[in-house]
């Protein structure tokens, strides 16, 4: 079974419509990219459980921010969510769906590459290091003595080259709050509550695991981080982009994942024919290429005054020789 879903995906990577929108987000890194995503398709059993059309789709979105796919430098990774669709009764049954989540190292690489940072960072606080917070300015004084190894909450600070700062702070239990709320893995589960998440923020990661239950901190620092961006950050396109991906499956309710996962269904691609030369791209993918922005028309100069010895007639409305804006 993992052979064949590993031959489905390598057949539509070599479709030459893959190839070229590949190409076109990374030039001479397309193959290295191609290569590592196969690698992490191959030895995820969750990753062969989705449709390698939607996994390609999810691969190019992190091809386009020029993000690996790399568990190791964790810029960002796929994560498999067991959402509902309607089969073909009309019964309501869970399949599994990639989906990019975009970890808090590549946020930090995207503000980089803006070149409008002088510093970016998030970390952990330990109990003992908060001295004072400052509500009005949201300013944070870390300069107290660590007590202890507990972990009593996350920031996120930047300041811009332009001297603008800011710091967002968030307690444990508002960032388990955050997560029972919003992750989509999460909030649908009654098994997993508030205090169960707050327990794993000082628990042990787990290795070689991603999302909240696996690595409650990295994604902690992710949340963090990106709630400042998104709130007071300078957005490069690229940012906005990540930002609109990384919180439009959080903030769905069950009954539009349904409906989006239904959607994304209708345009995968059926490879148990016998021809596996070519395929048509996929909706996601072919929005991407087909996307265009219109150029700013130049306004119309203003008509020239009628000089009075030859004066033209008068209009019917004093207005009428205005310009049109």
């Amino acid at each position: 079974m993992a052979s064949k879903e590993v031959a489905k995906l390598n057949a539509m990577f070599n479709a030459e419509s893959v190839q070229k929108q590949f190409h076109n987000a990374l030039k001479g890194h397309k193959d290295v990219f191609i290569a590592s995503i196969i690698d992490t398709y191959s030895g995820s059993k969750e990753l062969q459980e989705c449709n390698p059309s939607e996994v390609i789709q999810e691969a190019l979105r992190a091809a386009v921010l020029n993000l690996p796919l790399n568990k190791s430098l964790g810029f960002a990774h796929l994560l498999v969510f067991k959402n509902r669709k309607r089969d073909e009764n009309g019964q309501s049954i869970k399949v599994a769906t990639p989906n990019l989540v975009i970890g808090y190292r590549g946020y930090i690489q995207l503000a980089m590459r803006t070149g409008a940072y002088l510093t970016i960072n998030t970390d952990v606080v330990y109990k003992g290091e908060i001295k004072s917070r400052d509500k009005l300015t949201g300013y944070i004084d870390l300069s107290g003595e660590k007590e202890s190894d507990e972990i009593i909450g996350y920031f996120a600070h930047f300041e811009l080259l332009n001297g603008f700062k800011k710091t967002h702070y968030m307690t444990v239990r508002e960032v388990a709050v955050h997560a029972k709320t919003y992750a989509p893995n999460l909030k649908f589960d009654k098994s997993i509550t508030v205090d169960f998440l707050i327990a794993k923020a000082n628990a042990p990661s787990t290795s070689g695991s991603q999302g909240w239950m696996g690595d409650f901190k990295s994604m902690a620092l992710k949340t963090v981080l990106r709630l400042l961006l998104s709130k007071h950050g300078f957005l490069s396109v690229e940012m906005m982009t990540a930002i609109d991906g990384d919180t439009k499956i959080e903030g769905a309710s069950e009954e539009e994942r349904e409906r989006i996962v239904q959607t994304t269904a209708a345009t995968n691609i059926d490879l148990d024919a016998e021809a596996y030369e070519e395929i048509q791209e996929p909706a996601a993918i072919a929005a991407q290429s087909a996307t265009t922005f219109e150029v700013p028309q130049a306004p119309q100069a203003a008509p020239q005054p009628v000089p009075r010895a030859t004066a033209a007639p008068q209009p019917d409305s004093m207005f009428a020789d205005e310009p049109n804006y």
